[in-house]
């Protein structure tokens, strides 16, 4: 990962046609605890409705969670999401796109996260489908031991999966799948294609997506503290939200 200090600890000022990818949890979200403590408020909802208008429709979620849970918190169908890392993702004419895994190596994945899991009552497991996370907020002396033990699992799979490292987690996610390839596929379709990008994210998880981004000469923002390959910066998600309320008003849309 190329670091970059922020050039500024704001966000971009935005110009001409843009496309939008937003990360969830820890951006347009605070983080929870737990994955299932998280909801959507009906102002959020509204704000990316009209972002998404504002924009043509270019406007994507990019996050860990699966489809169907992001669907589950808008409770708004028609959005087009990468859900788990970019595992699948459905398009702007809603067409769904899934990477194909070894059937024999997810399950032994799967035995293996439950063994750990069983193992150490503080984590919590999360089955995404074909992603399969261990978090250990509520133990944090956990994490090396996770690390090297999911490093080791994926070694072992034979290549079939990679090492996902984030916020108190630790994942396996399909290899050759991230948030930068997720984008990347957007960019290739209407409504994103010839559009600038923009991707604001927080976590590990979004550096390829800054990355990508930046070779694009679009503009990366990180959320929150630490080191990262973006640009530019925003403190948390009540600051992420209020810039995007700011295009959207510089639009002439409606919130």
């Amino acid at each position: 990962m190329q670091v970059h200090k922020a050039r500024f600890e704001n966000a971009p000022e935005l110009r001409g046609p843009r496309a939008f990818f937003l990360d969830l949890d820890g951006t347009l979200l605070d983080i929870a605890d737990h994955p299932h403590q998280v909801s959507i408020d009906a102002d959020l909802v509204g704000l990316l409705e009209a972002l998404r208008r504002a924009a043509g429709g270019a406007l994507a979620l990019i996050s860990g969670r699966p489809i169907a849970d992001i669907d589950r918190l808008l409770a708004r169908p028609g959005f087009c999401l990468a859900g788990q890392h970019g595992a699948e993702r459905r398009d702007f004419s809603g067409t769904m796109h899934r990477h194909d895994v070894s059937r024999a190596a997810l399950e032994e994945a799967r035995r293996r996260f439950g063994m750990m899991a069983a193992r150490h009552p503080a984590l919590v497991l999360e089955d995404k489908g074909v992603n399969l996370a261990l978090h250990f907020r509520a133990a944090p002396a956990l994490r090396a031991e996770m690390q090297e033990m999911v490093h080791g699992l994926a070694g072992e799979l034979g290549g079939e999966f990679e090492v996902q490292l984030g916020k108190m987690v630790v994942e396996l996610r399909p290899s050759g799948k991230d948030k930068g390839v997720a984008i990347a596929e957007f960019l290739e379709e209407t409504p994103f294609r010839g559009r600038a990008p923009v991707f604001v994210g927080d976590d590990l998880t979004d550096e390829p997506g800054f990355e990508l981004i930046n070779r694009l000469e679009g503009h990366s923002v990180k959320v929150g503290e630490g080191e990262s390959a973006a640009r530019w910066r925003l403190p948390d998600s009540a600051a992420v939200r209020a810039w995007l309320a700011g295009i959207v008003a510089r639009s002439g849309e409606t919130a």
